[in-house]
């Protein structure tokens, strides 16, 4: 399985996923599920990627290669660096997934499965402001709100407790940073199907290029710092509580 999580602010984005991806509990592997697109000054693109590999790694491949000018369609929409909005852009994103869809779908529920992939897409183009979206298996999506300012993929009920109470549009990078990661530890701690090491990145609004970029393994030691401290901190607040009367 796995575990992503994307964040818009009014800084920008903080996007992170997990690295792990189960078939039984002895067929683990490591793929990554972050990617992205750059062209620094023009447009910057970040996709979180969840469920059946190889339809999201078709996703990914239709839309590097449109990218790169080596698999157009009439419309050009495989090529996100022509979408004059992110909303476009996102568009292309459905598009790849239906074209995967059309190509493999039918083949996969002869074979007893399901067609299953999700995404968190982000990123900003020109002078429009970032945004972010969850892309479904449908094709279709949903966008970030300053009410509902982050999505997540995956197995994300472990790490949804924090971002529910703490995740605010207005947090600086560096906070929200701190939160995600926080946010994976709890899920990494309760859920074997999610693993180290995470791939995190974070943009700055309006800088139109990608400059923050980290792989965290199981010897950061910022990540084991704030595991230790959160944890430390969370036996403090319980034992500061009054206990109930019984």
């Amino acid at each position: 399985m796995t575990y992503c999580v994307g964040m818009l602010l009014d800084d920008g984005l903080v996007m992170a996923a997990d690295t792990r991806t189960n078939a039984g509990v002895d067929n683990v592997g490591k793929f990554k599920k972050l990617y992205s697109w750059e062209r620094p000054g023009q447009a910057v693109f970040v996709l979180l990627t969840a469920g059946n590999l190889a339809i999201t790694q078709a996703v990914v491949s239709m839309l590097t290669e449109g990218s790169q000018g080596r698999h157009k369609t009439k419309d050009g929409a495989d090529n996100l660096f022509t979408a004059k909005t992110m909303f476009q852009a996102a568009r292309m994103i459905g598009k790849a997934v239906r074209d995967v869809k059309a190509v493999d779908g039918e083949f996969l529920h002869s074979n007893g499965e399901s067609f299953a992939a999700s995404f968190i897409f982000g990123g900003q183009i020109g002078k429009e402001r970032p945004r972010l979206f969850n892309i479904y298996s449908a094709g279709n999506f949903i966008e970030a709100t300053v009410d509902t300012p982050f999505f997540q993929i995956g197995e994300h009920k472990y790490g949804k407790p924090i971002l529910d109470r703490v995740a605010r549009n207005d947090m600086k990078l560096g906070d929200a940073a701190k939160m995600v990661l926080l946010s994976f530890d709890s899920t990494l701690r309760s859920n074997l199907s999610v693993g180290l090491p995470i791939d995190l990145l974070t943009y700055e609004r309006d800088t139109l290029k990608i400059e923050h970029t980290k792989r965290i393994g199981l010897d950061d030691p910022y990540f084991k710092m704030l595991s230790s401290e959160w944890s430390k901190a969370l036996r403090t607040a319980f034992m500061n509580i009054e206990a109930l009367d019984i």
